[in-house]
Order: structure tokens, then C-alpha cells, then sequence
């Protein structure tokens, strides 16, 4: 029999889990609380992905970076180029995730599986130049088409 330090991580506790668990509850409160419409994985034309990127109704666009944890954030320093992608940027955490190691300027969610809530709001960006945000729009609806439709490209625009 295994001791519990051999075990494997349950599901929900790997890096994996935490983000996938975080990114339900997220992507919950976007689209049912705030009307959103909300894609995972969501390609920038600058190369990056967005872990979730979501759409308002009056064209407004959040990008949300999902940290499962302190490692994670240390080590993974491209979120900044994300700010000239949306109006918007939040990091989404579980709630045993620290904090005060996040950047105070930027905005947070925190999630669990089944419900998430803003703790800071994201700090007021300039707004995106209007053929960036023609091109987001077009490719984010594009995007869910092909996501609908079980797309049969190999690629997501």
C-alpha cells in the first residue's frame, strides 16, 4: 500500500485540476452572471493563446490568465503582452492561491468549480484601436463557428 506522500494528486489538485476547476467557475460567472460570451484557449494573432477570452454585448473584451498556482505565475511571465489584446484583464485563482504575490494593478477573480466572484476590478485600459477590435470580433466569431460546427480545419481562424 501506498503512503499518502507517494500518491499521485487527485485530479482536482494537480496544476491541471486547479485550472480546469477555475476556469468552470470563471467561465460560469462570465456567461451567466455577466452575460458573456466566453472561449477557451482562444488564440491571439500575435501567437499567444488567452486561457479564457470573453465578449460583452456591447463589444467590450475581458481576457482572463488562470493561474493554478505560485509556481505558475513565477514562472510564467507572457501575460503582460497580453494587455493590448482586450479591454479588460483579470487573473482567475482558486481561493487557496497567494494573493498578495499578484500584481495590485491588475484585476482578480476567484474561482472555484462552481462559482466565482471579482475581487479587484481590472484597471482601466486605452481603448483597443478600432481595426484590432474589428479584427478580435471577427476572429472570436469565427472561432465559435468552427468550435460549433466541430470545425474540420485543423487550425482555429
Amino acid at each position: 500500500m501506498m503512503d499518502d506522500e507517494a500518491k499521485p494528486p487527485a485530479a482536482g489538485n494537480s496544476v491541471a485540476g486547479i485550472a480546469a476547476m477555475v476556469a468552470a467557475g470563471t467561465r460560469r460567472m462570465l456567461e451567466e452572471a455577466m452575460d458573456m460570451a466566453v472561449l477557451a484557449e482562444f488564440p491571439l494573432a500575435s501567437g499567444r493563446r488567452a486561457d479564457l477570452m470573453a465578449l460583452d454585448g456591447k463589444g467590450q473584451f475581458t481576457l482572463i490568465e488562470i493561474k493554478s498556482g505560485a509556481a505558475d505565475f513565477r514562472t510564467d511571465r507572457k501575460w503582460p503582452e497580453y494587455a493590448g489584446w482586450a479591454d479588460r484583464f483579470l487573473f482567475a485563482v482558486a481561493p487557496d492561491f497567494p494573493q498578495q504575490i499578484l500584481p495590485e494593478d491588475e484585476g482578480l477573480i476567484l474561482a472555484d468549480a462552481f462559482e466565482a466572484a471579482i475581487l479587484r476590478e481590472a484597471k482601466p485600459r486605452p481603448p483597443l484601436a478600432p481595426a484590432r477590435r474589428k479584427a478580435l470580433t471577427l476572429r472570436f466569431a469565427r472561432i465559435a463557428a468552427r468550435r460549433l460546427s466541430g470545425g474540420t480545419m485543423p487550425r482555429d481562424v
